[in-house]
């Protein structure tokens, strides 16, 4: 026998196997069954191939719950920055040597706390000349006016011209306004010797210190000792899309409090409650968005200058509104869809309309009505018209028709081998 032959042969022979045992798996019906009986499961096991279908399948296993009446807030999210009032960089005012740091790094400090103390010694000695030069000047001042007085006796004696009279007024004149001067220098000493002592010029936390005590400051350093930032109360800036900018104005300018709040990163624990202030008067062309302020009082220190955070603003409340979870939404070619359970138990498609949700759930604006099933869970395997059944938790996925095909099969086949 040839080569080619025995290949045939081979071939055919597998053929043959592989027939006779799809037929004994698959084909074999007990005999005592009439023709009807297997046409109608030779029926069944094309049916039972197709998910939802009626037949060997059964109905698809769905979680289900009913819509509801409620209310749901509308909420606006957006990502923002902890910023603070006031920052302010202490600077000297004044030329000399820093003596004395009296603050500690990170404390909290009161507006007018001393936090640092200049040489103030040779800003003494200025106020002491310029004190000196005006008892000086008031004695030649006084000196001045009695001369004055005589002249004038003299004068109206005609003892004197009157040009000497005038003279003496004059040099009056001078006298005041050089006393005058002296007072400005004295002021100008006094405070310049008050700018030696360096105190906070708002509430707020201090930073790290920028200049240890024994340098010398300058009016000009531009870094300055120490910068201190406004947190009680302090402030978040967040942006809102340009279409939602009309919706918050309004309530904005009515006056009405618009609440806010403050979520970590994870946006799984709130870090403060706060409330809207101010907008920004332009919308950014880069981003289409505004800019927004809130106002947070801060009192236990959870926020801090330059952290990024979640916002969520309450904008409205709608009352009475068909809500759903948002689990049940599903997007389709024809837009947002759900599926619905109707009381015959079959699943059928509604193209829905929604609002505003608020977490895990969502108002229906148009498609659902109160009290009507929608679909959770399982959706995956449903096809508009298949029949389901409800149940309360996550369904399971059945076995493959396939396994259940040979399950029925063997079954029959023992029972036919038994009764034969």
């Amino acid at each position: 026998m040839s080569r080619r032959a025995l290949s045939i042969a081979l071939f055919v022979l597998l053929a043959a196997g592989i027939g006779w045992y799809a037929w004994r798996e698959y084909g074999a019906a007990p005999a005592s069954t009439s023709g009807s009986t297997s046409g109608n499961y030779s029926n069944q096991t094309k049916a039972a191939g197709r998910p939802g279908m009626p037949g060997f399948g059964g109905p698809t296993l769905v979680v289900a719950v009913p819509a509801t009446t409620g209310d749901i807030d509308v909420v606006m999210n957006g990502l923002g920055t902890v910023t603070p009032l006031r920052t302010v960089t202490v600077r000297s005012r004044v030329d000399g040597e820093l003596m004395r740091v009296l603050f500690d790094e990170g404390q909290l400090v009161k507006e007018g706390e001393l936090l640092a103390e200049i040489d103030p010694r040779s800003f003494k000695l200025q106020l002491d000349q310029a004190e000196g030069q005006l008892k000086k000047d008031r004695a030649l001042l006084e000196n001045a006016r009695i001369d004055l007085e005589r002249y004038r006796t003299l004068f109206a004696q005609d003892s004197i011209a009157k040009q000497q009279v005038d003279t003496q007024a004059s040099l009056v004149r001078q006298y005041e306004g050089a006393v005058q001067v002296d007072r400005s220098q004295i002021d100008t000493a006094r405070l310049q010797l008050t700018y030696t002592r360096i105190t906070a010029p708002v509430n707020g936390r201090v930073g790290l210190r920028l200049v240890d005590p024994g340098n010398i400051v300058r009016a000009g350093d531009a870094t300055g000792i120490v910068v201190i930032t406004q947190l009680q109360p302090v402030s978040v800036l967040f942006t809102v899309p340009q279409d939602s900018v009309p919706a918050v104005m309004k309530r904005l300018t009515s006056g009405e409090k618009i609440p806010v709040e403050a979520w970590d990163r994870e946006q799984k624990a709130k870090l403060a409650d706060g409330a809207l202030v101010s907008a920004d008067n332009q919308v950014d062309p880069q981003t289409g968005t505004v800019k927004l302020k809130a106002q947070f009082d801060n009192a236990d220190g959870g926020l801090f200058p330059n952290q990024f955070v979640n916002v969520r603003m309450k904008l409205d409340t709608l009352r009475g509104v068909i809500v759903v979870p948002s689990a049940a939404v599903q997007r389709g070619a024809q837009g947002l869809f759900m599926y619905v359970v109707r009381p015959d138990n079959t699943a059928t498609q509604r193209v829905v309309r929604l609002g505003a949700s608020e977490g895990t759930r969502v108002a229906v604006l148009d498609g659902i009505a109160a009290g009507e099933r929608v679909v959770v869970d399982g959706m995956d395997r449903l096809r508009p018209g298949a029949p389901v059944e409800v149940t309360g938790a996550r369904p399971e996925v059945k076995p493959p028709p396939e396994k259940a095909f040979k399950g029925k099969g063997k079954g029959a086949r023992k029972k036919s081998e038994s009764s034969g």
